[in-house]
């Protein structure tokens, strides 16, 4: 394939996935000029190397790391042949039960899905031991159901074939490090003064991250954010895409899981924290950032090291 023939398949490709996303023509305009690149880098590191790559997406809730991952995977299958699997940290949260479980041996704000020690970390590791260890064979990809906001079943759950080229893994708090004890000691919203007033929800979520959740990030061989201007921003974004889950969803399917405004602002809370944390210290440790402005567009990238 020539230049001009690779030219016209990605800006094919780009085409057709912002229109299955319903995507605005500026998100195709800041692809091609942000990520498209990105994707060639991605694939020419693999290429120099035989090992499937591990390749993190940190980005704060509804900053859109989900539709990259999913634009990146396309991107190098169609322009670069490779194999990839994306994964996302949300898929390997704790049933409702076991979370149940967490709430009444530890702590109550347990049974909110999402922080640190929330997630199934055993399931995680097998899934990617599966994934990476280069051997032929088929991979049970788990599913979690936001909308009653529990684990798929495992017959709904996806399945993929080994060996893959690429592997990513995108989360809220992918990439994120312990705080210091002391860090931990003044609460930082109404939901740490109020409900957690000792501190042991945060020493709970903060010992997951240094036990659990730093041996799976260390395997990372690239770490991208998507750095939000603030928190501030995330209860919008994060409302965009309440909405879209709850349009998405069937006539007369289980809603449960989907909250309200009062329901979210609530929910948003138990991320602050470790938010927060992440916009102030992970620009200096990941590898590639892409800064975002409030209406979600890129504006730069940065490169560390």
């Amino acid at each position: 394939m020539n230049t001009l023939q690779a030219d016209a398949k990605a800006n094919h490709l780009l085409e057709q996935f912002c229109q299955q996303q319903s995507l605005p023509v500026r998100y195709r305009t800041l692809a091609e000029r942000y990520f498209l690149p990105l994707a060639d880098e991605l694939a020419q590191a693999r290429k120099a190397n035989t090992k499937t790559r591990f390749i993190g997406i940190n980005g704060s809730q509804g900053s859109g790391k989900s539709t990259l991952a999913a634009l990146l995977s396309s991107l190098l299958t169609e322009l670069h042949g490779l194999r990839v699997c994306n994964l996302s940290i949300d898929d390997f949260y704790h049933t409702r039960t076991s979370r149940s479980e967490l709430a009444d041996t530890h702590h109550r704000l347990l049974q909110t899905r999402g922080v640190p020690g929330t997630h199934d970390i055993a399931l995680l590791q097998q899934t990617l031991d599966a994934l990476l260890n280069g051997q032929k064979q088929s991979v049970d990809i788990p599913r979690f159901n936001k909308a009653t906001d529990d684990r798929h079943e495992k017959n709904h759950w996806d399945t993929t074939s080994t060996p893959v080229d690429i592997v990513f893994l995108e989360g809220w708090c992918v990439g994120v490090e312990a705080q210091t004890p002391h860090d931990l000691i003044k609460p930082c919203n109404d939901l740490e003064k109020n409900e957690d007033p000792k501190g042991a929800w945060r020493e709970y979520v903060n010992a997951a991250i240094e036990h659990s959740l730093k041996p799976i990030f260390a395997q990372f061989d690239t770490l991208i954010m998507l750095k939000a201007p603030s928190f501030d921003c995330v209860f919008e974004w994060r409302r965009t895409q309440e909405e879209k889950l709850q349009q998405s969803l069937p006539k007369g399917a289980d809603q449960s899981g989907v909250m309200n405004d009062e329901a979210l602002l609530r929910f948003i809370q138990h991320y602050q924290r470790l938010t927060e944390h992440m916009l102030a210290t992970l620009p200096s440790q990941a590898d590639i950032i892409f800064t975002l402005n409030q209406q979600h567009d890129v504006s730069d990238r940065i490169n560390n090291g």
